[in-house]
């Protein structure tokens, strides 16, 4: 587990829960720009993701994760300052599922192309994909080129050791029962505000049901933003300054409705 230190005095924290199959150094970039904004930054990568612990094939359970995440919330609170949760991808649907089970203390949550929906599935999947055995190992071939349309970013990443996204049939079937019980869940989530954006050109996920989710909770204050012509990784994408600058401001109006100096 890592943390950073804003630049300044802080006024408040933020944890990143990445995505599927990658690992928190794809997030420097985003890391930085947060620490610049005055905001401590939390991370870590996910059970079996990253240099530390990660695999080739993924075979960890779902709970492993709901754990480790709940984990980075209990470090990021100990700063007693008001706490940010951004989950991306996987990662915005792992908390998303910890939200419709339990009251966080968070200000609030930025939910980033959260997977609800696949749009792109593993090569051998099919509607027989309930006979596969457990340990049929899966390709879910989901490249650079898929997520980003940022060529730096294929130079930096198209040979990343430590990113797979090759699992095995009870992984998948897990991921699949963990996105049905998040959008058939009919009692809405504590009311906190919520900042969903997704990419009008993402060839991962079919957001339309990022959107249905965030209509269907009983908010106060929340938000939907489709950045139009940007794939998969938002925060990849040749456009991520402005990226950040949108989720900079939805923080620091929360902020200044909880009372804050910004």
């Amino acid at each position: 587990m890592w943390k950073w230190d804003a630049e300044g005095q802080p006024k408040a924290v933020v944890v990143i829960v990445h995505n599927a199959y990658e690992h928190h150094r794809r997030y420097a970039w985003l890391i930085q720009q947060l620490r610049n904004g005055g905001f401590h930054v939390v991370t870590s990568d996910l059970p079996g993701h990253g240099s530390e612990h990660g695999r080739k094939i993924h075979d960890e359970s779902f709970e492993s994760y709901v754990d480790h995440v709940k984990k980075m919330m209990d470090v990021a609170l100990a700063d007693s300052l008001p706490l940010f949760v951004m989950g991306h991808g996987l990662g915005a649907t792992i908390v998303m599922n910890i939200l419709q089970k339990s009251k966080l203390e968070c200000a609030g949550f930025i939910f980033s192309s959260p997977w609800l929906s696949m749009k792109h599935q593993p090569s051998k999947f099919s509607g027989v994909l309930t006979k596969l055995s457990n340990s049929m190992k899966l390709n879910h071939d989901i490249t650079i080129e898929m997520l980003t349309r940022n060529y730096d970013m294929y130079i930096e990443f198209q040979n990343d050791r430590d990113y797979s996204s090759t699992v095995v049939a009870a992984w998948y079937r897990e991921l699949l029962a963990m996105m049905k019980s998040v959008t058939t869940n009919e009692e809405s989530i504590s009311d906190v505000p919520v900042l969903i954006h997704t990419g009008g050109n993402d060839k991962i996920t079919d957001t339309a049901y990022a959107k249905k989710w965030l209509s269907s909770q009983q908010l106060s204050e929340f938000q939907f933003k489709e950045w139009k012509h940007l794939y998969h990784d938002l925060y990849q994408e040749p456009e991520r300054e402005e990226v950040y600058l949108y989720i900079e401001s939805f923080m620091n109006n929360v902020l200044r409705s909880l009372g804050y100096i910004v």
